[in-house]
């Protein structure tokens, strides 16, 4: 690829990812910044509450077929989930969802750059959260949910269920995909556990790479906005696949073949895990 002619998209905002991967001419914003619907909780902490509370949620079209975006801000408080946020992003997959069994059907992306819910709004944000997966698994009875990771803050906690969950998985090799980020691991088992500094191993571990490599992500891209945006069409029009959350059985059986008291090297589980999932 020609790196003079690449446009990043992990540099973009998350306004401008949505727009980017829309159609041109069709970005339409929903409950924008001037809607003013943001956090009553956070400045209760002294943190000042954005307009949009680090959401932006977007209609428009893909390739022609209507469409829906949700972009979470990183820059916002690390695109952590709130009471706001995350009522946001379930209240426009449900908004697909009830257009999709009157047969209009509305292609759903969620672009994730996320630490999972956010601390202060704890209660209110796993509940937010809960209704999104939800809305996700009522969705891809009717077209595919797509979800982007695109880098530099990954997507963790509960919303990397969310990641789990949609019909297909896009992921750069910058972004990071886990249940906890480093920086908790060692937070709560120790450095000898895991060292948050040691950039190389953390991207072995949970980076686009290694997630694409074992299964975890279905599609593996350079950060180039073009490149994204081609990847996102394709997975709308792909032929179907079984969600990985219906693959209970197939992934346990790939769990029994790890020893916990020995754990693989991650070349090793590549290796371990790089044949196809039995549909």
């Amino acid at each position: 690829m020609n790196l003079a002619a690449r446009r990043s998209f992990i540099e973009l905002s998350a306004r401008e990812r949505a727009r980017a991967l829309l159609d041109a001419g069709t970005f339409r914003e929903l409950l924008g910044p001037f809607a003013r619907l943001k956090s009553r909780w956070l400045p209760l902490q002294d943190i000042v509450a954005q307009a949009d509370d680090g959401v932006v949620v977007a209609r428009g079209r893909i390739a022609g077929h209507a469409a829906v975006i949700a972009a979470l801000e990183s820059a916002y408080q690390g695109g952590s989930i709130g009471e706001v946020s995350g009522a946001k992003i379930a209240a426009a997959l449900e908004l697909a969802l009830r257009d999709c069994e009157r047969g209009a059907l509305v292609w759903p992306v969620l672009l994730l750059e996320t630490g999972g819910v956010r601390l202060q709004e704890a209660n209110l944000g796993l509940a937010a959260i809960a209704e999104i997966h939800a809305a996700i698994v009522a969705l891809r009875r009717h077209v595919p949910v797509v979800a982007v990771i695109a880098g530099m803050v990954g997507c963790f906690g509960g919303m990397s269920l969310a990641a789990a969950l949609c019909s297909r998985l896009i992921m750069t090799r910058q972004a990071r995909l886990g249940m906890n980020g480093p920086e908790v691991i060692e937070q709560e088992a120790g450095v000898g556990e895991l060292d948050s500094l040691d950039g190389p191993l953390i991207w072995s571990l949970m980076g686009g790479a290694q997630r694409h490599a074992t299964g975890l992500a279905d599609t593996l891209t350079e950060d180039d906005t073009d490149a994204l945006a081609r990847a996102v069409r394709t997975a709308f029009t792909a032929a179907a696949v079984t969600p990985r959350s219906e693959q209970v059985d197939a992934f346990c059986a790939r769990l029994r073949d790890i020893d916990p008291a020995s754990p693989p090297t991650p070349a090793v589980l590549r290796q371990l895990w790089s044949a196809e999932l039995p549909e």
